[in-house]
């Protein structure tokens, strides 16, 4: 398979991971959570409970194509920099394991609240309060995972700024987009009130960054003919390059 075939499959699966997660992450927590309510959120979700636990397989299916999408972007860039490609990999690869793991507790609610032995032998207030405090732990798994997926787009934004065949300008949006993530995560674990004052601007750059990419990947797919280049000039070398060429 060509490389401009590999990038326009990781635009596709990229615009999957954007709509997923806007939707697990954004639209159905925004109907679903009632900030200090635990009594008003529970409710919600026990009489919306079909959309909620749509909103937790979307979010499988986001941590799914992050996967391919790490193999994908390894081959692609492998020939700009090995080791920055190989931590967009790694950085993805982390973030993806933390942010499936903290799905479990997203599950919390409807376990408790749900027919089984949990629903009878803790009362309604304290079900309440332990299925609410799911939706906090969620908060800072995002936070954890913003960390990593913030250094990943560091890397993956030089990379393409560095790649020739992708447009430099990309890259750029790309770096600021995972400063963005960066400032958040680093933020909301340590000044959780500050942060929230940065929402939802501080997410602008990251929409920006990651659209343009996702967009340019599914439409155009790269410069193939450059690409080859590379990889031709890698393979005289003997060798995968170690450093981005000139």
């Amino acid at each position: 398979m060509g490389a401009r075939q590999l990038a326009r499959i990781a635009g596709g699966l990229y615009l999957i991971n954007i709509v997923g997660g806007a939707f697990a992450i954004g639209i159905v927590p925004a109907m679903l959570v009632v900030s200090g309510d635990p009594s008003a959120t529970v409710h919600n979700v026990q009489s919306q409970e079909l959309l909620y636990r749509s909103s937790l397989v979307a979010h499988i299916v986001v941590c799914v194509t992050n996967v391919p999408l790490a193999v994908i972007f390894y081959d692609l860039f492998k020939i700009v920099n090995r080791r920055l490609a190989l931590l967009v990999a790694f950085f993805t690869l982390v973030a993806t394991a933390v942010e499936a793991a903290g799905l479990l507790n997203q599950f919390v609610p409807l376990v408790l609240l749900g027919t089984g032995p949990y629903a009878s032998l803790l009362p309604p207030s304290q079900a309440q309060a332990l299925a609410y405090m799911s939706f906090d732990l969620a908060e800072i798994g995002y936070s954890i995972t913003s960390v990593f997926f913030g250094l990943y787009g560091l890397c993956l934004g030089y990379l393409v700024f560095r790649s020739t065949f992708l447009p430099r300008v990309i890259g750029v949006l790309l770096a600021f987009g995972a400063l963005s993530y960066l400032t958040y995560g680093v933020a909301n674990l340590l000044a959780p009130g500050f942060a929230l004052h940065l929402v939802p601007w501080i997410q602008l750059p990251s929409l920006l960054g990651e659209g343009s990419f996702t967009l340019w990947l599914l439409l155009v797919g790269l410069n193939a003919e450059r690409w080859e280049q590379l990889a031709s000039a890698a393979i005289r070398r003997g060798s995968t390059p170690m450093e981005a060429p000139a």
